[in-house]
């Protein structure tokens, strides 16, 4: 925790979004939000967010690092809380970092070589590091992989059963995402759980980031185990517009079918996919849920699917855990769709999750301490924790700044 007065900026520069956030360590409010949108377009547009309100701006150059230094430059001119550091989510870190790093060159040209593993993110974060270095000099910038917290899974759940070649001189393998939010996420529900008289020593959780974009970890006394996403976002849970998983020769199939490329396939799997395709509707769970109620057959399936894959998940990561102590449920979905908690829960039944209606409506805040929304017995229960990844990446870049 920062012994300093003051405030990080979070920078997150996704394939076509920057996201900027002036976030004190301690508290988690943010003096500022910047939200850019439709970058490396003529249309980019950034929304500022402060106390006086918001207000939009064009940028002056539409590419990554031109819409960051231009936001960057407007928040020198701002009245603001003392800066501390700058700290960057980046994607993919692969094998090689294991945990948050200070920003030089070495490890800039690490994060770019580690691109292959991540075409649309890793060179939109590296862009994001090269401007807020050039408008910020003299701070510290610290990257945060998302891949990270999973480093701790051992080699039997990250490997793949594929030619050992492709492992060593490829890199493929199941490094996982989402580590920021997992992270962040485990650690708030061993407090809460801890604050109710639980023993934190070897909790057994598993938390499913359900949100656009999902993913399920299972979490042993801390460190991840295993994990649903594998060398991309694109394995495991179905999500808004990822496939999830599908059987490798459905793309060689689609392809000999349709005379379109490997990539272009691909490219369907993750954006076309998921939720999108399967209710032909929306990929917002919020829009599906309404229109499920109405009786929309596309809507409906959907939604059972997205549920039928997420528990089929979530219970087979009780294996890599021996058990289940508490499955928190974070992300969009998990912190607001009581509809789909409820589904799950009672897909999850046989594991002793019985869901508390009335305490699951109230999205387990005002329930218990926990955010439980299960019925109190002696065993696995499941719990609402909000995630905040921008507040866990402020308190990784105080932590090296201030120990440097």
């Amino acid at each position: 925790m920062s012994t300093s007065q003051g405030s990080v900026v979070v920078v997150n520069c996704g394939s076509s979004s920057v996201k900027l956030a002036l976030v004190d360590p301690v508290t988690g409010e943010r003096a500022l939000s910047c939200l850019g949108e439709r970058i490396g377009s003529p249309d980019a547009v950034v929304h500022m967010t402060t106390a006086a309100g918001t207000r939009t701006i064009t940028p002056a150059a539409t590419t990554h690092r031109g819409a960051l230094a231009h936001v960057l430059q407007r928040l020198l001119d701002l009245d603001l809380p003392p800066l501390l550091g700058v700290g960057h989510r980046v994607v993919q870190g692969g094998a090689v970092f294991r945990g948050s790093v200070r920003v030089d060159d070495r490890v800039l040209a690490q994060i770019h070589e580690l691109s292959a593993l991540a075409p649309l993110h890793n060179p939109a974060n590296a862009s994001g590091i090269e401007a807020a270095r050039a408008v910020l000099p003299d701070l510290e910038h610290v990257a945060v992989f998302d891949t990270a917290f999973h480093q701790t899974m051992p080699e039997a759940n990250y490997r793949y059963a594929v030619p050992t070649q492709w492992y060593e001189e490829f890199g493929v393998r199941r490094y996982g995402m989402h580590g920021t939010s997992h992270r962040y996420v485990s650690q708030r529900a061993t407090e809460l759980l801890q604050a109710s008289g639980r023993d934190p020593r070897g909790l057994k959780l598993v938390v499913a980031h359900l949100g656009n974009g999902c993913s399920a970890t299972a979490v042993l006394d801390g460190r991840s185990v295993d994990t649903t996403m594998g060398l991309t976002p694109l394995e495991g849970l179905v999500m808004g517009t990822r496939s999830g998983d599908v059987d490798p020769a459905v793309v060689e199939l689609v392809v000999a079918r349709t005379g379109t490329s490997v990539t272009e396939v691909v490219k369907q799997l993750n954006s076309n996919s998921g939720l999108l395709a399967l209710s032909g509707l929306s990929n917002d769970v919020r829009t599906l849920s309404g229109k499920a109620a109405e009786g929309h057959a596309g809507a409906k399936l959907a939604l059972e699917v997205f549920v039928h894959r997420a528990a089929k998940h979530i219970a087979a990561l009780t294996v890599s855990l021996g058990g289940l102590d508490a499955l928190v449920l974070t992300g969009g979905i998990g912190e607001n769709a009581k509809n789909i908690r409820s589904m799950l829960l009672a897909k999850l039944a046989h594991l002793g999750l019985v869901e508390d209606p009335a305490a699951n409506d109230a999205h387990g805040r005002s329930a218990s301490p926990t955010g439980c929304i299960t019925v109190p017995g002696g065993g696995p229960l499941a719990m609402v924790v909000p995630t905040d990844e921008e507040l866990l990446i402020a308190r990784d870049t105080v932590a090296l700044v201030e120990h440097r």
